[in-house]
């Protein structure tokens, strides 16, 4: 499968939020701990980053479950 990225994720996720790795948003829709949809079509993605000190990332991708749209730690995320 290939993983595509949104203009928005392309230029204000990752110009706020630098430290985020694409490679984590794929590992995150490959392997979620937990996954659910959103209003719009989108679906919310959880998955624990190890690299970054065990912290958990939210993922949000479009309908098709390929692009991402959205990504970044999540503080308030309980299983």
């Amino acid at each position: 499968m290939e993983y595509n990225f949104t203009n928005y994720f392309e230029n204000e996720v990752l110009r706020k939020r630098p430290y985020i790795k694409k490679e984590w948003c794929i590992e995150v829709v490959k392997n979620p701990i937990k996954v659910e949809p959103q209003e719009n079509n989108r679906f919310r993605y959880w998955g624990k980053i190890e690299e970054f000190g065990n912290r958990i990332l939210r993922v949000v991708t479009l309908a098709d479950k390929l692009t991402i749209h959205n990504a970044f730690f999540d503080r308030s995320f309980k299983l």
